[in-house]
């Protein structure tokens, strides 16, 4: 993978940093809930914003279209194992 420039990484956290304070601001209830399940879907909304960060960044020789396209296309993240931390015996 090519290293990202300087400014793109600059854009990445100017981005992120924007982003999330707004979510922060609006969600702040759900990051602190006592919910376990509703702090977990807060903290997914926030990685999805630093991967939005992201692309947008690392994409600014692109038109809108295919920024959204790209948006669009990713992945979708892989589900934790709802075994994980234990051992099989």
């Amino acid at each position: 993978m090519a290293k990202k420039s300087e400014s793109s990484i600059e854009n990445r956290v100017y981005l992120f940093e924007s982003l999330a304070s707004s979510y922060v601001a609006a969600a702040s209830d759900a990051l602190g809930s006592k919910d376990s399940a509703e702090r977990e879907r807060a903290r997914r909304a926030l990685a999805e914003l630093a991967y939005v960060s992201c692309v947008v960044a690392d994409t600014g020789d692109l038109s809108p279209v295919a920024v959204r396209e790209r948006l669009l296309s990713a992945p979708a993240p892989e589900r934790k194992s709802a075994r994980r931390g234990k051992r099989n015996k």
